[in-house]
Parts: C-alpha cells; structure tokens; sequence
C-alpha cells in the first residue's frame, strides 16, 4: 500500500511522540529514530505529532487530488518499522533525486526512502535533503 492510499486512513492524533519513540524495542532503531526526529524538527520548525499509530509526521500540508479531493498531510515524516526507518518526504523521491544521491546506504519504495542505519548516511546530505522536502511542502 502506497503512502497517500495509507493516508486516506492515517489521521493526525494525540498520542505521545516521545512515548511511541521511548517504546521502540530496537536500541538503534530508537537512537536513530530520535535523532532523524531532531533534523527533522530542525528542517520543519516545527513540533512533532503522532499519524496514526506508527507514523511521525511534522508540518502541515494539503494534498490535492486531480479529482479535486483534499487530505490534510505532514510535510516530512518517518516510521520506524522493523527493518529500517522509512523516510516520507513532500515532492516524492525522484524530485529529490540528486541530494538522495548522496546519502550513502538507502532503499527506495512507493513515496519513501528507507534508512537501515542513521552511521551509513552522509548526514550533511540528509539534512540538505529535509529541507528541500520541507520546501517542496510549501510549494504544493
């Protein structure tokens, strides 16, 4: 399922930034989910919130559907899942294609970026990259 078709049913909620993180079993998978979350409130400038159940998204956004539907959306986001951490960035991967590049160790999926280890990934890079999501957010 692609992110804007988990997007329908992932709402923004209430729920606990800092507790979902501090629940995360993985020890590394919750150090680099924490310190993904510090670029991103760094790029964003702007406070985290729970989407759904498993998603950190920041900033705000509306899509808008050809069919002329609206969804209210974050502008950057990342899931720690299981395997890896999965960057959701405004603009989709390929408008990004350059700076994703030059980020070192990374898989691509329908509309993320997926991010095994926080130490493979030209940090510099990562941070160029948040920010021109973030402004590709402001441009939709």
């Amino acid at each position: 399922m692609g992110l804007f078709m988990a997007g329908m049913k992932t709402k923004k909620t209430e729920e606990s930034v800092d507790a979902f993180l501090n629940g995360i079993a993985d020890e590394q998978r919750r150090k680099d989910s924490i310190a993904v979350l510090a670029l991103m409130k760094a790029a964003a400038k702007a406070d985290p919130k729970m989407w759904g159940g498993a998603i950190v998204g920041l900033g705000q956004r509306t899509i808008r559907y050809p069919n002329g539907r609206e969804l209210d959306w974050f502008s950057i986001g990342f899931s720690p899942r299981k395997d890896a951490l999965a960057l959701y960035l405004a603009g989709g991967i390929e408008t990004h294609a350059e700076l994703v590049e030059k980020l070192g160790k990374y898989k691509t999926g329908k509309g993320c970026l997926y991010i095994k280890r926080l130490d493979d990934i030209n940090l510099p890079a990562l941070k160029a990259l948040l920010k021109a999501a973030v402004a590709a957010a402001k441009d939709s």
